[in-house]
């Protein structure tokens, strides 16, 4: 048997690291715009589902041109934002930059210290404290934050999407919600997941879940902007904002919630501006 020095069998298999490397690159690279692709389709049936408007692979790119007349991107102050297109944002980026804004707000929002707390350690009044810098800080993030909008034309009525996401027990939870030309009563919803449990958690993209949300508000009586909560126990039939959450899937079900809070409160300017429209 032929003998190979320990230089040989490196060099050799350094050779074949590279060539295998290389292959994968070139096959991933004709592979992406496939790829890419396939999750706009998926990207087109959710947004068709929120809007109840069921499609297949097959059929969705055609539904899609049908049904949705008008889709931008728009800041948290409502206006389009020039040249960027909703396939094109990335929620997940937009997502921890909206937590970051919840972080940020939340430290406006520290209650004062005790007298005896600042007494033994000599704390300063937190509640005095400057708030320059912190909200110099949300209005960066706030300034680079995307948020896509949809437009369906269906049965002579306008339907409003948003998207949605954020975080369930196991990995990321997503969906769209979609309004009445109101801006205020929920036509449709659709959420999905990634790794939540079955029968628990994993429940959010069943129906059963999902038509719950149908004729409910995110706006009081007063106009002010509650959202929707989802209710361990069963929600009264006859509240307004609030939805069942699913049994043994309570940490997934507070995630939908958190999710609807987040997203739709940086929509909530867009919102009120197409409210004063004639």
């Amino acid at each position: 048997m032929k003998q190979f020095s320990n230089i040989y069998i490196f060099i050799f298999s350094a050779v074949m690291v590279i060539i295998v490397a290389v292959l994968l690159s070139f096959v991933s690279q004709q592979l992406k715009p496939l790829q890419n692709r396939n999750e706009e389709t998926e990207q087109m049936r959710n947004i068709l589902a929120s809007v109840n408007i069921p499609a297949s692979a097959g059929n969705a790119g055609v539904l899609f041109e049908r049904y949705i007349t008008e889709s931008f991107v728009i800041n948290p102050d409502g206006e389009r934002i020039d040249n960027r297109k909703p396939f094109e944002v990335d929620l997940k980026k937009q997502t921890s930059m909206i937590e970051d804004i919840n972080s940020l707000e939340e430290k406006l929002t520290v209650p004062k210290a005790s007298p005896f707390k600042k007494m033994i350690s000599g704390q300063a009044d937190r509640g005095k404290a400057d708030t320059g810098p912190v909200l110099s800080e949300i209005s960066g993030i706030r300034e680079s934050l995307e948020l896509p909008v949809y437009i369906c034309q269906k049965e002579n009525k306008k339907y409003y999407v948003f998207a949605l996401r954020g975080k369930g027990l196991w990995g990321p939870i997503w969906g769209y919600i979609s309004l009445n030309d109101d801006f205020n009563t929920v036509y449709g919803a659709y959420f999905d997941h990634k790794t939540e449990t079955p029968g628990l958690g994993a429940e959010i993209n069943t129906s059963v879940f999902r038509q719950q949300f149908r004729n409910k508000t995110i706006y009081d009586k007063n106009n002010r902007f509650v959202s929707i909560e989802v209710l361990k126990g069963g929600a009264s039939g006859s509240n307004p904002h609030g939805v069942d959450a699913i049994s043994g899937g309570t940490i997934t079900s507070k995630g939908v919630e958190k999710m609807l809070h987040d997203w739709l409160s940086r929509y909530n300017t867009f919102i009120a501006n197409q409210k004063k429209r004639p």
